[in-house]
């Protein structure tokens, strides 16, 4: 299992700190469209992320939700129908959420620095530093804590809620409830 310490933060001025990512980056921009459908799952998260029609990926993963930078586990299982495994899984566990961004991609060392838009929510910055399997987390939060820094990304700017929860709390827990619930009866009916 991978992990990585993550850092998500609202931003106001996408031109703006995009211009300061670029100026840092060792690679990127790379544009990436992605639709990603949570899952319910009582061991983490759970979501399908199609990037096209033929290619996406499962990932599980498990993180605390805490400001500033927190430690993840994750699992990512590439798949070339990323439709039918959707299918599959609606049917067997229900959606909770369905989230879709445009992700700009920046590569600064080993930290994957996203840039993504989401729909419905705004523009928001997410940094993942990768670490090695015996490696301490306390380096990768030091090296996602300088970068913030970099980046002139102030703490009041920090999210700690995943776009799965921002996106319940916008839509209201009870409707998305309802409306997984409706769309798993259809499809298994279909």
């Amino acid at each position: 299992m991978g992990r990585n310490i993550e850092v998500k933060a609202r931003i106001p001025d996408r031109d703006a700190i995009q211009d300061r990512v670029a100026a840092i980056a060792d690679d990127g921009p790379t544009e990436i469209p992605q639709d990603d459908t949570y899952f319910r799952c009582d061991a983490g998260r759970l979501k399908l992320r199609a990037f096209s029609s033929e290619n996406g990926e499962l990932v599980f993963y498990r993180r605390d939700d805490q400001p500033g930078p927190a430690e993840s586990f994750y699992l990512r299982v590439p798949t070339s129908a990323p439709d039918a495994l959707r299918e599959s899984l609606s049917c067997a566990y229900g959606v909770v959420a369905r989230v879709r961004k445009q992700r700009t991609l920046f590569m600064v060392g080993r930290t994957r620095i996203h840039l993504d838009r989401v729909a419905d929510l705004g523009d928001y910055l997410e940094l993942e530093v990768v670490l090695t399997d015996d490696e301490s987390p306390d380096v990768g939060t030091r090296e996602a804590s300088d970068l913030m820094a970099r980046l002139a990304i102030p703490e009041s700017q920090l999210e700690h809620r995943g776009y799965l929860e921002l996106v319940s709390e916008q839509a209201g827990d009870a409707q998305l409830e309802s409306s997984a619930s409706a769309a798993s009866t259809e499809r298994f009916r279909a």
